[in-house]
């Protein structure tokens, strides 16, 4: 596993990355819930503001896959065959991810045989780069060829470009009718975790040099793919590794100083209320230190005196 831990030992961790990587990667697709929304639609079943029914769902489901996904790769259930990625698992992840909206909001030309969690059996139109993904009647034979490429990427030298080329060969594919980009990055997680790394955030800010990313390795170099992963798991890496040891007065994300009796969203009630000193950087995250966390304890200990 490469000793991340788990959902169990960092909760609080675990969990803002769900909320990010369910906000993230469905605005990669136009959902236009914002983060907080997000949250108090994960955390309390809340659907706060004023979007269609939909967009809610879009969330909802991506959130029930990746929880999924870091269970199953952290802690393998009967699903595990010992090949690092299963047809099946494929299929399932893009059920969870996809069901929920498809009950309120079917893709128009689906057909009854191309519900979530099945291959489409339509032809797709050539995408802006010009790069045509096979016909349908080809899906099965490419996603099992695919699979099979997959077993090799712990013999290469460098797993993650192979993963990135993995990543975008998936995408070429594009085995369902809707939500494969959503399927492609919950499946490229699942996989990452299985190795021992972190899962990926790709960020709605870098859609453009994602998209960009994945035109490269259609056209046989997924170096700047595998670049943009890469740091991805670096980030998530340094909301595990961090908090071991990082000094008193480093700036760390929130999630690594919350605590079981000290939660992310009481931290960040804090900050919004002047109590807690944090900054905020551009990836939208706050960060704080230990020395400011311990401060707001003992002046909030101080006024209850």
């Amino acid at each position: 596993m490469g000793g991340l831990p788990s959902p169990a030992e960092a909760q609080d961790i675990w969990t803002s990355i769900w909320y990010q990587e369910a906000h993230q990667s469905t605005a990669l697709e136009g959902n236009t819930l914002v983060l907080e929304q997000v949250e108090a639609l994960l955390a309390q079943g809340l659907a706060v503001g004023n979007k269609e029914l939909r967009e809610y769902m879009e969330v909802s489901g991506y959130a029930k896959a990746a929880t999924w996904v870091y269970t199953q790769a952290l802690e393998p259930s009967e699903w595990v065959s010992g090949a690092l990625l299963t047809m099946t698992e494929v299929r399932h992840v893009h059920e969870l991810a996809l069901g929920p909206a498809w009950g309120v909001a079917p893709h128009p030309s689906a057909t009854a045989e191309e519900r979530p969690g099945s291959f489409r059996r339509h032809d797709i139109q050539s995408f802006p780069g010009g790069m045509t993904p096979p016909s349908w009647v080809e899906v099965e034979s490419s996603m099992t060829d695919w699979l099979k490429s997959l077993s090799r990427v712990t013999k290469e030298e460098n797993p993650i470009e192979s993963l990135a080329a993995a990543h975008a060969a998936f995408e070429r594919i594009h085995p369902f009718l809707d939500g494969n980009g959503r399927a492609g990055r919950l499946v490229l997680n699942l996989v990452l975790i299985r190795l021992g790394y972190p899962p990926v955030i790709i960020y709605k800010r870098d859609r453009t040099k994602y998209l960009r990313s994945l035109r490269r390795a259609d056209e046989g170099d997924p170096g700047p793919l595998g670049e943009l992963i890469a740091r991805a798991i670096t980030d998530n890496l340094y909301r595990f590794v961090v908090p071991a040891v990082a000094g008193p007065n480093r700036l760390v994300p929130i999630a690594a100083l919350s605590t079981k009796d000290r939660s992310v969203v009481s931290l960040r009630a804090a900050i919004e209320r002047g109590r807690l000193r944090a900054q905020k950087g551009p990836d939208g995250q706050w960060r704080s230190t230990r020395a400011w966390v311990d401060e707001y304890l003992a002046s909030k200990h101080q006024r209850r005196q």
